[in-house]
């Protein structure tokens, strides 16, 4: 049986998991065996939620087995790893239940952090950052490019850009939207900052004087004004097939841009030739 997101991310092998299916059978494990999901994307567990869940268990029971996989015994002799269902596992154990109802699936790295990934994307309850890492450990993962990724998980490219680009600010800064003191609309304002101490000072502004997003862009504006930009060369006393070359080149270089990578263009007119520089950073 294929995996379920062997479509989507070419997880397995069809033909070797038809031949080791066994129809999932739910068993009791003990809950102190169970350690949670090192690739879980979700940083930040509200308690009154687990609380919550946890009452609600205790009234109905365990509706929904956690699902884990085998892994080798821990420091702490725990012996199974969750791959869905760790928002119960937790509530389980506020709850001190000494057994738990399980499902185990045989899973490798590349798979168990596919499926902690993009069941906690579908269920859109991660923080923006949460989602950008998420989609950034996806690509890594597999390979792909932020297209390929968004295809596969029917979003538009630039939507994916657009949330990977708020991982370049400042740690200070993803810590305010993890802990929703700031809008994602606000991170966005920030990103036209380039400078990562300016960029913190109109964070602390945003949260001492509870700016909105309108107020934030307006005295981001008002602080660019303030810095004198590097003057680009005209281009002067060249043909018209020249101008359309350099327009062209520019346009190309916007489009690169709007995709996530940073780009840092110089230019330069001198009097034989006219030159651009690219610069684009490496990935770490």
């Amino acid at each position: 049986m294929l995996h379920p997101f062997g479509r989507i991310f070419g997880i397995g092998d069809k033909q070797e998991l038809e031949d080791e299916y066994v129809p999932d059978e739910v068993i009791q494990i003990p809950v102190n065996e169970i350690a949670p999901n090192r690739y879980q994307p979700r940083s930040i567990f509200k308690q009154e939620k687990i609380e919550e869940l946890a009452q609600t268990i205790h009234t109905h029971g365990m509706i929904q087995p956690i699902v884990v996989r085998k892994m080798e015994p821990d420091d702490e002799g725990r012996k199974f790893e969750i791959i869905a269902g760790e928002r119960r596992w937790r509530a389980v154990t506020s709850l001190e239940w000494e057994t738990v109802p399980v499902i185990i699936r045989e899973m490798n790295e590349a798979e168990t952090a596919s499926v902690a990934l993009i069941e906690n994307l579908q269920r859109e309850e991660l923080t923006v950052i949460e989602e950008a890492k998420a989609y950034g450990r996806l690509l890594e993962l597999h390979g792909l490019t932020q297209e390929a990724l968004a295809q596969r998980l029917g979003k538009s490219q630039s939507t994916i850009a657009n949330k990977m680009r708020l991982l370049k600010l400042p740690e200070s800064v993803q810590i305010a939207i993890l802990e929703k003191k700031i809008t994602e609309r606000h991170a966005r304002a920030l990103i036209v900052i380039k400078d990562p101490e300016k960029q913190e000072k109109v964070l602390q502004e945003i949260i001492d004087k509870q700016l909105n997003v309108k107020q934030t862009e307006d005295r981001i504006e008002k602080l660019l004004n303030q810095t004198p930009k590097k003057k680009k060369p005209t281009l002067k006393g060249v043909n018209k097939d020249m101008r359309i070359a350099m327009n062209t080149i520019k346009q190309s270089l916007n489009m690169v841009s709007d995709t996530g990578i940073d780009l840092e263009t110089d230019e330069q007119d001198y009097d034989d030739y006219y030159q651009i520089t690219i610069k684009i950073q490496k990935k770490k």
